[in-house]
């Protein structure tokens, strides 16, 4: 049997297959009789030797080949696939409706391959195929996504916290899984898992209060900017990793506005930069405080506050200080 595993979903792939491996029974044989290769480099008589080898001590044989499809997909200078590829792909497809019924043969793609594909079509019409597409969860599919997780930990979660975790670590579902289970043994089954919970232990969840203080800042209320910096840095945050919060939501706010002047819809942006909508939203709207020069700006100073800090020209909160009052100075647009 052969197997397409693709989507831009690490995460759940590497859990489905995880899982399948469970599966095939004793995980020490499993181990000695899988094999798997770099699309980029194998061969196709390297693949089909290995497919075709007899299991050792086992009834199956796994063979797991990554990114080989993508491979043979690539387009060269002309803009198309090379006739090598092409040979590859047709040769590989006709293998497959001969594979060894001790082998199990999977391709994991971290792109989601076209149903124009000789294997997708293939998997769809032979009975020994199997495919399965992963994408990551998006909006309330999210959220949904975050119950079952907390529910399979044990643990239970209300929609606060649901809401919370969902805005501000988004849809990399390996980073949310972490933060799932750190919260799960924190209240440690005595209770739902509160917003409260996730802002006290969520690092990703503080960058709220960084939104916070750019709003003071676009609105030129330095006295506002301050008193959350230091909020801030009495709740224990380091001031190098407040910079660097700080770095990044210029920086998103440079591609947000840079993207919606290209006529980009919010959904569109979303979707281009890989970021939760209400992240989005909120930037768009920070970013009409700002014209795109002054947006250039800003970043380059950040950057040079970095390098102060770091070669010990100033203190780190002395840096921080003196960069929130510059920068509320900024004149708007």
């Amino acid at each position: 049997m052969f197997y397409l595993f693709h989507g831009e979903d690490e995460f759940s792939r590497s859990e489905t297959l995880a899982d399948f491996k469970k599966k095939m029974g004793d995980p020490g044989l499993v181990e000695l009789n899988t094999i798997v290769f770099d699309g980029r480099k194998v061969t196709l008589g390297e693949l089909q030797h290995a497919c075709d080898s007899v299991p050792f001590m086992a009834d199956r044989r796994l063979v797991v080949v990554e990114g080989l499809l993508t491979h043979l997909a690539s387009r060269g200078k002309k803009r198309k696939p090379a006739a090598w590829q092409k040979e590859y792909l047709e040769k590989l497809t006709q293998y497959l409706k001969h594979l060894p019924e001790t082998a199990r043969l999977v391709f994991v793609e971290d792109k989601s391959i076209g149903k124009s594909n000789p294997v997708h079509k293939l998997a769809l019409a032979d009975e020994r195929g199997h495919l399965k597409e992963f994408q990551p969860p998006q909006r309330r599919g999210l959220n949904r996504w975050i119950e079952q997780r907390v529910k399979k930990k044990g643990a239970q979660i209300n929609a606060a916290a649901v809401e919370t975790l969902a805005a501000f670590v988004g849809n990399d579902l390996r980073l949310l899984d972490q933060e799932i289970e750190k919260l799960a043994i924190y209240v440690d089954g005595a209770r739902p898992i509160s917003e409260d919970d996730v802002r006290l232990l969520v690092s990703y969840v503080r960058e709220a209060n960084v939104f916070e203080m750019v709003d003071a800042l676009g609105q030129r209320d330095g006295q506002r900017a301050a008193k959350l910096l230091h909020q801030l840095l009495d709740d224990g945050e380091h001031p190098l990793a407040l910079l660097g919060m700080i770095v990044r939501q210029f920086r998103i706010m440079i591609q947000v506005k840079e993207l919606s002047a290209r006529g980009l819809s919010q959904q569109d942006i979303t979707a281009r930069l890989k970021l939760h909508p209400f992240v989005v939203k909120k930037t768009m709207r920070q970013a009409m405080n700002f014209s795109m020069e002054q947006l250039e700006t800003i970043y380059r100073k950040l950057l040079e506050t970095d390098v102060a800090i770091k070669t010990g020209q100033m203190s780190d909160v002395l840096a921080l200080d003196m960069l929130v009052v510059g920068l509320s100075r900024e004149r708007g647009s």
